[in-house]
């Protein structure tokens, strides 16, 4: 299983992720913000707070993704640096 490296919050609520593979891909948040526990992360403050943790990203308030739906539901960057 790959692994997340970084994570880096945009203000149009994606997210840049690196992966151990290489990889960056791009996971847009937007479609989330409407949903339960998910709504807090409109708060574009409290959205860039995203860290990295147990091979996913988390926010204070313990709201993570799957890492399997991190990778599956976003789009490879290309020339990514």
């Amino acid at each position: 299983m790959i692994k997340i490296v970084s994570a880096t919050p945009q203000d149009d609520y994606s997210l840049i992720l690196a992966f151990d593979n290489g990889t960056k891909r791009v996971f847009d948040v937007r479609p989330y913000l409407d949903k339960g526990i998910f709504v807090e992360l409109k708060d574009l403050m409290y959205f860039r707070q995203v860290r990295v943790a147990f091979n996913t990203v988390q926010w204070p308030h313990e709201q993570d993704f799957a890492p399997e739906t991190l990778y599956l539901e976003s789009k490879e960057l290309v020339n990514a640096s």
